[in-house]
């Protein structure tokens, strides 16, 4: 398929917060016992903008970190050097959707948070930039296949640690159950939950970034080592924590908003205890102090190790939350649920 002389289209695709069962996603865990995953996409969007140039090179911009490359336009460019990710997704599109020419782009990301959010922001990049080719070059792919193809991208040919819950929270959009089954097959179970009950879940949420970026891929791997090592105790933990993404979704479709709560700190336990790290000074410094301000429960999201953390309190009591957040050294922010998943659109000026 030839991309045209005029090719502008630009996409976005929204972060999530991991609510529960976040490690469940790896393997080998959800091959020998499945996966559930509970998660929400949120009012944060990685973007990506794919448009032809008349220089003749291949530019690839991530604005976010202020980083650009000029390459020559090829398909076999180092995916395990630069702006990795877009060179994979573009080596990867042209190779199998354009009879492996090399066409001369100019691909401009950007993300709504710091890098080492832990809330799937390179997931959501790697869909964003896929679904920017999509739309540009009208693709039958659905979430399903864009999500899986963003795994194959990340985890299997950069070889990037990590689960499977970004990808698809990602494509899909919403608050989704996610079931992570052996033969690499996932389910994304969308929850129908009423809306009064939805409303105050959102209005009893608060999310902060530690200030401090994390590097998951220490924390994944001592996980994958326990989980390979077959060590009961990181086993046992997983399987808490997959109990907990069931239990949370049904107090959730009840609209059991302590309930959830409750559930949120038991698998905050849980997740300190899959690997070391999880939890830092920063991440402690600012849970206490949230507990102390009359927060319900809190955990991070995504691996853990900095990011940002989520927490639960009586609505009434959120902006109180939140100035205790900031003046502990956090930047804490009320947050929206989102419903859509990955969209493209071409630009017309």
């Amino acid at each position: 398929m030839a991309i045209g002389d005029a090719l502008n289209v630009r996409a976005r695709a929204p972060l999530r917060l991991g609510l529960a069962g976040g490690g469940t996603d790896l393997s080998p865990y959800c091959d020998e016992f499945g996966g559930n995953v509970l998660n929400a996409t949120i009012d944060r969007f990685a973007y990506a903008h794919v448009r032809t140039n008349r220089i003749g090179a291949l530019v690839l911009r991530a604005r976010d970190v202020d980083t650009e490359e000029v390459l020559e336009p090829r398909v076999d460019h180092s995916i395990h050097e630069g702006l990795v990710l877009h060179r994979a997704v573009y080596s990867h599109m042209m190779r199998t959707y354009c009879d492996g020419v090399a066409v001369p782009l100019t691909i401009s990301t950007t993300i709504d948070v710091p890098a080492g959010s832990g809330l799937g922001a390179s997931s959501a990049l790697v869909v964003a930039l896929i679904e920017a080719f999509r739309s540009a070059l009208q693709l039958p792919l659905g979430p399903y296949e864009v999500a899986r193809l963003a795994f194959e991208i990340e985890r299997v040919h950069i070889g990037l640690a990590g689960g499977r819950q970004d990808q698809y929270s990602a494509a899909f959009g919403g608050l989704n159950f996610i079931e992570f089954l052996p033969g690499d097959r996932a389910i994304v179970n969308p929850l129908r939950i009423r809306r009064e009950y939805l409303n105050e879940f959102e209005a009893s949420l608060v999310i902060c970034f530690s200030g401090q970026s994390r590097q998951s891929e220490n924390i994944i791997k001592q996980q994958v080592a326990g989980l390979k090592q077959l060590d009961a105790k990181t086993v046992e933990n997983m399987h808490k924590l997959k109990q907990d993404a069931i239990e949370m979704k049904l107090a959730l479709l009840k609209g059991d908003i302590r309930g959830t709560a409750e559930i949120l700190g038991r698998s905050w336990t849980a997740k300190k205890a899959t690997a070391a790290g999880v939890a830092t000074e920063a991440v402690d410094r600012l849970y206490n102090e949230a507990m102390a301000a009359d927060a319900w429960a809190g955990k991070v999201s995504g691996a853990g190790g900095g990011g940002f953390l989520m927490f639960l309190t009586d609505p009434e009591n959120v902006y109180r939350l939140k100035q205790v957040l900031n003046a502990a050294g956090g930047q804490a922010s009320s947050v929206k649920f989102t419903f859509d998943g990955a969209e493209g659109w071409p630009i017309c000026a």
